[in-house]
């Protein structure tokens, strides 16, 4: 997002955060309303449209969201659409996004008070490990002609009952609703989000051998050492790699694998 956009859900997200700050707010309840609330905005153009016209008064267009979202979802769901809808938006698909990322971002606020952010982050990587590895679940997960309710279906029976419900309603929402991102890209934004609310970034760490907790620890401080924040790791075991550590932080790697040092040997005796 760019502009009056990227304004509108920085105030969306400090509202959702200032209302769940207070404990009688159900989260989790705010954001599957939110998702549906999404699913309402991205089928209905020109609803979203009008809830976005800079030529109308943000007090009109709060009303016309409450008048249709009242009885249908909480209060407190008119309340955070309504602020969106008051603001300017770049463009009418900019409220449909904000909207859906509040709903993921509720979801990680669900998780974060219920003690088990640190599960719903693992879940999320583990899940998209496990796509990776598997074109034919790839194929399945993201085929444009296999039903919502089959897709539903599937993420149910790999996820239900073996990862927390925020994160069997995230991967749901992502597989049934895309709404034009990649399932890697999906599940991404999702960590970037839960590593926000822990003002932290994240780390894809990659090594031929499982790390011990000890070596883990001292991973995680260097690398908060050298960028100032809190680091969370993602740890991905891959033999290819040999030897040695591989770490990616958003587009920066530190590359120390033996793979990669053999992979440099040779290019040198190659020139």
């Amino acid at each position: 997002m760019i502009g009056a956009s990227r304004e509108a859900l920085a105030a969306g997200r400090e509202n959702l955060e200032s209302l769940t700050d207070n404990t009688s707010v159900d989260a989790a309840k705010l954001a599957e309303e939110l998702a549906a609330v999404t699913v309402l905005l991205d089928r209905e153009v020109s609803l979203r449209r009008v809830l976005t016209d800079p030529s109308r008064s943000g007090q009109d267009k709060a009303q016309l969201a409450g008048s249709l979202l009242s009885g249908q979802v909480s209060g407190e769901t008119v309340d955070l659409v309504s602020g969106l809808v008051r603001s300017r938006w770049s463009g009418a698909r900019d409220l449909v996004d904000a909207v859906e990322e509040l709903g993921a971002y509720a979801e990680v606020i669900a998780a974060d008070k219920a003690g088990s952010l640190d599960d719903l982050e693992d879940e999320l990587f583990r899940f998209g490990r496990v796509v990776a590895g598997s074109h034919e679940l790839r194929a399945a997960l993201t085929e444009p002609k296999a039903g919502t309710a089959a897709k539903a279906e599937l993420i149910k029976k790999l996820l239900g009952g073996r990862a927390n419900a925020g994160t069997v309603r995230l991967v749901t929402a992502l597989v049934t609703n895309p709404r034009g991102r990649s399932l890697e890209g999906g599940l991404e934004s999702y960590s970037k989000l839960a590593a926000a609310r822990r003002g932290r970034v994240v780390a894809l760490v990659t090594t031929a051998i499982p790390l011990s907790d000890r070596q883990k620890e001292r991973l995680a401080a260097a690398l908060a050492g050298l960028y100032g924040r809190q680091v969370h790791l993602n740890i991905d075991v891959d033999p290819a790699v040999q030897g040695g550590v591989r770490v990616q932080i958003g587009d920066e790697i530190i590359d120390g694998t033996v793979a990669s040092r053999l992979e440099g040997a040779r290019q040198g005796l190659e020139g």
